[in-house]
């Protein structure tokens, strides 16, 4: 379920008529989400119906491979994320969920066959900061999972338990929560948010 299909299903149990669809691939980087976002996403919304988006994208361009390049340097994931979310929130109500911290002292799960791989905090920290800086200038609402979760010792100690960069249930239980309880998640319900 990861933590999509958690807020989804906290707020169908609260009334509200959502369908959820996950269009998350593994390993895509914001280059690959401005490539295909539109055309997957414009299917599924169905005319007449309260639609909205809902982006989480940036993790995996920071992908160090062999130990020489970012799969997509700052400045570029900048110029994806503003293209994609200048056009997404001209057609639809569109809310961005940052990348979350990794434990970066372990190996990630394989991502590019025959390459080495390393994700470490201190590149999605700027990642994140860059993302937060166009959802801002561009006027989306924009949640900073990345600094609230490494303040947290128990994301620490569930990471520890996952591949390093997925957690186990509990991790996304605690990310939805943060979700569930942002102004612009249950504003985007019509509900009050959650004290």
């Amino acid at each position: 379920m990861g933590w999509p299909g958690r807020i989804c299903g906290a707020a169908c149990s609260r009334g509200h008529d959502v369908t959820l669809y996950n269009l998350g691939v593994r390993g895509e980087t914001s280059q690959d989400i401005k490539r295909r976002w539109r055309a997957e996403a414009a299917p599924r919304m169905l005319a007449g119906m309260n639609c909205a988006m809902v982006f989480a994208f940036g993790l995996n361009d920071c992908v160090l491979v062999d130990d020489a390049k970012l799969r997509a340097e700052p400045g570029q994931t900048a110029i994806n994320a503003r293209a994609v979310l200048t056009e997404a929130k001209a057609w639809l109500p569109s809310l961005f969920i940052g990348p979350a911290p990794v434990d970066d002292t372990r190996s990630p799960p394989l991502l590019i066959a025959g390459k080495k791989i390393r994700i470490q905090n201190i590149q999605i920290a700027e990642a994140n900061q860059v993302l937060a800086r166009v959802m801002a200038e561009i006027d989306v609402p924009y949640l900073d999972v990345f600094t609230q979760l490494t303040e947290n010792p128990q994301w620490h100690e569930l990471m520890k338990q996952g591949d390093g960069v997925h957690p186990p249930g509990q991790g996304y239980d605690l990310l939805a929560q943060s979700i569930l309880n942002w102004e612009p998640w249950c504003r985007l319900l019509g509900q009050p948010s959650i004290p």
